[in-house]
């Protein structure tokens, strides 16, 4: 049973889109230089890791992988550890939405394991005016929050990231691709957050290049990924059809 599961992770990292493969390992680039350029401490040991499987999280999303999920929890842990030493509370409390939203389950959901592409879907004018809603009343409420009960340098910064991704990670759940308008928006805040943390002498640089990492696979989901390519949408659901039925899932 574990053979097969594991089997089936890494069926999961075959079939991306070339884009997806040039970016991870431009990205593992920077972050080793990143990680060099400075002394090695084991905060910036786990910021590397957390980057890394940041980056192949959000390269399966792109992919319409559900691997996303395994990797999502692991990589949630190191920037727990990376966000609280930042004192980017909102940061920690982001991630803890992703695993409760996202990647828990996606782990646990046949939707998204067995053949995600087929399921993909498009925003209702309903849709749009509750994510819109949502986003900007979970902003006033986290940034309300974790200005008066947190020592947070920077509560409304750190709010906008928040509230963008938490929504975000809901709507890729739900399998709609207009996801991307968010997380496209989510890197833009990020880099900003990690950025002014980096210059105040809260974090490292890794974690600045990690967003702008993200913002660049944000841009090519509108491009080479399933969530937005017809044509490699139903190449990579007839490929994933065909994997089911040989091991025996349908």
């Amino acid at each position: 049973m574990l053979t097969s599961y594991f089997k089936f992770l890494a069926h999961q990292l075959k079939g991306w889109p070339q884009q997806n493969y040039y970016l991870f390992f431009f990205s593992l680039g920077c972050q080793v230089m990143t990680l060099v350029s400075a002394p090695i401490t084991w905060l910036t040991v786990i910021t590397f890791i957390g980057t890394t499987l940041g980056v192949l999280c959000v390269l399966a999303i792109n992919a319409a992988k559900s691997v996303n999920g395994f990797l999502g929890i692991l990589s949630a842990i190191c920037f727990i550890i990376v966000g609280f030493h930042a004192k980017n509370y909102l940061s920690i409390g982001e991630q803890i939405a992703y695993m409760i939203t996202l990647d828990i389950p996606v782990l646990l959901s046949a939707n998204w394991n067995i053949n995600m592409a087929s399921k993909i879907r498009h925003f209702t004018p309903r849709s749009w005016a509750v994510a819109l809603v949502a986003t900007a009343v979970v902003y006033l409420v986290s940034g309300y929050l974790i200005g008066h009960l947190t020592d947070d340098p920077r509560p409304w910064i750190d709010a906008i990231s928040f509230s963008i991704s938490l929504t975000a990670g809901v709507i890729c759940f739900l399998r709609f691709n207009n996801q991307y308008f968010w997380w496209l928006a989510s890197g833009l805040a990020q880099m900003v957050l990690w950025f002014i943390s980096y210059c105040q002498g809260s974090a490292s640089l890794a974690m600045a290049v990690n967003s702008s990492i993200y913002l660049i696979n944000d841009v090519l989901a509108f491009t080479v990924s399933p969530w937005y390519n017809a044509k490699l949408r139903q190449q990579l659901s007839e490929r994933e059809q065909a994997y089911a039925e040989e091991m025996g899932l349908n």
